[in-house]
């Protein structure tokens, strides 16, 4: 499975969110912390859309029921994550997607060989930041590609 973190779901907020899951009261937005209203949600991918994941930074206390991503990322698919939050207690970092992508058993993999897919390094700012229209130039970036020098013509010369 995979995230898409460069959709931003506009007509979704976080708030909203919290609240349809009784998580927030309609007053509670008084008492969410700053950080908590500042998380933008994303489209995480076409697959069970009205499912939530929360990709966040490790705190030196793990939430509940995340799983290790690698050694500064964690992802999250429970209300714990999402109550730690409303109260202050969570993640530095946050994203929350909507949805996820997936593949089949060997797929993903065979895209990679196929070359379907650039693979860069993870970045803290990459992911977690809210640039979204400059995400994919700057992954590609992370790899010395300029988007500017891509052709999407092919052919032979």
């Amino acid at each position: 499975m995979g995230l898409v973190i460069n959709r931003p779901a506009d007509e979704i907020a976080f708030i909203d969110l919290l609240r349809q899951l009784k998580i927030l009261s309609d007053g509670g937005q008084i008492n969410l912390p700053e950080k908590a209203r500042e998380i933008q949600v994303v489209h995480g991918g076409p697959v069970e859309p009205s499912r939530g994941f929360v990709l966040h930074s490790i705190e030196p206390e793990p939430i509940a029921g995340s799983v290790k991503i690698d050694s500064h990322i964690r992802l999250s698919a429970n209300l714990d994550i999402l109550h730690a939050i409303a109260k202050g207690d969570g993640p530095e970092r946050v994203v929350f997607a909507l949805g996820y992508a997936g593949w089949g058993a060997g797929q993903l993999e065979s895209e990679i060989q196929q070359n379907g897919w650039i693979l860069c390094p993870a970045s803290d700012d990459l992911l977690f930041d809210d640039e979204f229209e400059t995400k994919y130039e700057r992954a590609l970036a992370l790899i010395g590609v300029d988007l500017g020098m891509l052709s999407t013509d092919i052919g032979r010369a």
